[in-house]
């Protein structure tokens, strides 16, 4: 509420009452006055009897512009309303169509609204005839496309983030992510359009009734009123200037509505810091035998460690160029992670590193072409369509962390909201116990009071409790394996300790593999088991982490380890440079050229990704 306590907040909602008083009060107040002739008083000028003065049948003026605030204001919030409906409607849709479809679809919207808006209400209205309904279907459908494009576009924005990726993963299908991720993220910049979409609409529908082509008598509204005091505007010149006056006052509070509305994203927000720690009780099937895989000695390798949980041999992934063709970024990979195991994937930026784990998780873009040997999670293929089933499973077995949590958590809904999620959609569980197991996952990764902080929203978290509380989701299944995707990038030194045995907790609770994707190698190093080292979209080399500085063998990885200074360091001596080409990898196919990323036939597409299961 503390958006209405500014001037234009406060001039919103009493210009919002006086308009719905007038609607709901004219008629009854005054009808008499606005329908009955009194010839002795015909053309009366303004005055005190009459504010508005008469017009030639001796009807009161202003009470026929209280009386016409009912029907002005009903068509204009019909003619609003179908157009943003429609807009939400068709934007929505275009978000999800493949590409081809939606292309033309939006192309058709574009070439509407590059016709001239008024043009189009004007052959609309042609169409349906000078009537008031007429008029109001043609401004309602006139303002399509414009809604249309602001849906589209916002759509688009908000499907790429993090959060919503993160709903696919756990299951949930095209309209729940429509109407419980995507609609409540652009709902108020639509708000703010329709208040302002409204404010053109009443304009408009007073135009066409002016032109004589909206309402006909004997209805009439601000807009005939208007028309009909033009006649005796040096007569009696409130007869027009009144009608004016009001429109002009209704689109005003339609204008400040709409900036009123806008205000609400700038609300300051309360940051809270808290840590703690806790321990883990692992919970659901498995659990036994994962218990027992976490409390084996050091050096002992769990039961069934030599078969691996997920792994992709020969990864391909490209891109389109653009120009018809395919940019490959990801070559020949192959990778493997056992049960229990923490595997740390490194390397620069544009290595492959997170395109080879999210196509490990089968949650690649829309537009990546996969192709592999192989590519499984436990005993589900997902080079292949999923069987029925294995959807839920990878939901469930399956956790991500990703590397900022502020897009990665839905910004419009509650942390317990998004905690429950997939304890509802796969587990079956009310609304009661998913809230309670929500409570314990959060308690579980430290975060104090937790029954309380479900209420909360992402942005009422600190940056360390919302990488917490990422963590935290990615455990409310029963995870066989974590994808940590640079889960420490944003976050200070000491948050970033605390994040990593959080970790660290969870894999021994668990007994759940972990794959850290990071930049730095002296972190992955000293969390990790192995390491995998990547550069230009292939794999360099692959070490045993607790020797990573006595074998490392490549240039690549021996540049990386000697850009971290230690107490030894020669601080008179500037770091290491890796400058040095790819050159001890050839991928098959000539897929790399001295570190240069070559192009693949656009024909030789292999096996193209697709959407998480849902």
């Amino acid at each position: 509420m503390r958006k209405l306590v500014s001037p234009a907040g406060i001039a919103a909602v009493l210009g919002t009452a006086v308009l719905l008083s007038a609607a709901l009060a004219g008629p009854g107040t005054w009808g008499g006055a606005a329908t009955e002739p009194a010839i002795v008083d015909r053309l009366a000028p303004a005055g005190a009897e009459h504010l508005f003065g008469t017009d030639d049948l001796g009807r009161d003026i202003f009470a026929r512009v209280m009386v016409a605030a009912r029907l002005s204001l009903l068509l204009t919030a019909g003619a609003t309303a179908i157009g943003v409906l429609g807009g939400v409607l068709v934007g929505l849709t275009a978000a999800v169509l493949p590409k081809y479809p939606r292309r033309a679809l939006v192309w058709v919207m574009d070439m509407l609204l590059a016709f001239p808006w008024l043009l189009l209400v004007l052959f609309c209205t042609v169409i349906w005839g000078a009537t008031a309904t007429g008029a109001m279907l043609a401004i309602g459908l006139a303002g399509i496309p414009n809604l249309t494009r602001l849906v589209y576009n916002l759509a688009a924005s908000v499907s790429g983030q993090d959060y919503v990726r993160a709903a696919r993963v756990v299951g949930v299908g095209p309209f729940g992510v429509l109407f419980r991720h995507i609609l409540p993220n652009i709902a108020n910049p639509l708000l703010v359009q329709a208040a302002a979409s409204a404010s053109v609409t009443l304009l408009a529908f007073a135009g066409l009734s002016f032109l004589d082509l909206g309402v006909q008598a004997p209805e009439y509204d601000w807009g005939r009123l208007l028309n009909e005091g033009i006649g005796s505007i040096y007569t009696n010149p409130m007869g027009a200037i009144g009608p004016g006056i009001t429109i002009v006052f209704a689109g005003l509070v339609f204008t400040l509505v709409a900036e009123a509305l806008a205000d609400q994203a700038g609300q300051g927000v309360r940051s809270v810091t808290a840590a703690g720690r806790a321990s883990m009780a692992p919970t659901g099937p498995g659990r036994a035998a994962r218990a027992e895989d976490a409390a084996a000695p050091d050096g002992a390798v769990p039961q069934g460690a030599g078969t691996a949980l997920a792994e992709v041999t020969d990864l391909r992934i490209a891109f389109p160029d653009g120009e018809g063709g395919l940019v490959e970024r990801v070559h020949g990979v192959s990778l493997s992670v056992r049960p229990g195991e923490i595997v740390g994937i490194v390397g620069e930026s544009g290595s492959g590193k997170s395109l080879t784990a999210m196509a490990l998780a089968d949650l690649s873009d829309a537009s990546a072409v996969v192709r592999s040997a192989t590519r499984r999670f436990d005993d589900i293929d997902l080079n292949t369509p999923l069987a029925r089933g294995e959807g839920k499973r990878l939901g469930t077995e399956l956790g991500i962390v990703f590397q900022d949590p502020l897009t990665s958590l839905n910004p419009a809904l509650t942390i317990g909201r998004q905690l429950t999620e997939v304890s509802r959609t796969h587990l079956g569980m009310n609304r009661g116990e998913a809230r309670e197991r929500a409570a314990a996952r959060l308690r579980a990764v430290g975060i104090p009071d937790p029954g309380d902080r479900l209420r909360d929203y992402p942005h009422q978290f600190s940056g360390g409790m919302r990488q917490r509380a990422m963590i935290g989701m990615a455990l409310t299944g029963n995870p066989r394996l974590i994808i940590a995707d640079e889960p420490t990038t944003a976050l200070d030194v000491t948050v970033q300790k605390q994040v990593l045995g959080v970790l660290h907790q969870a894999q021994q609770a668990t007994g759940a593999a972990i794959v850290l994707i990071s930049h730095d190698i002296a972190l992955v190093s000293g969390f990790c088991d192995r390491v995998v080292v990547m550069k230009d979209g292939a794999v360099v080399e692959e070490l045993d982490a607790r020797r990573i500085r006595e074998e490392a063998g490549h240039p690549h990885t021996k540049g990386l380890i000697a850009c971290l200074p230690d107490m030894r360091s020669d601080r008179d001596r500037p770091l290491p440079v890796i400058d040095a080409p790819l050159s001890a990898v050839a991928p098959p196919d000539e897929a790399v050229q001295g570190g240069a990323v070559a192009k693949v036939p656009a024909g030789d597409t292999g096996t193209r990704s697709r959407p998480s299961a849902t």
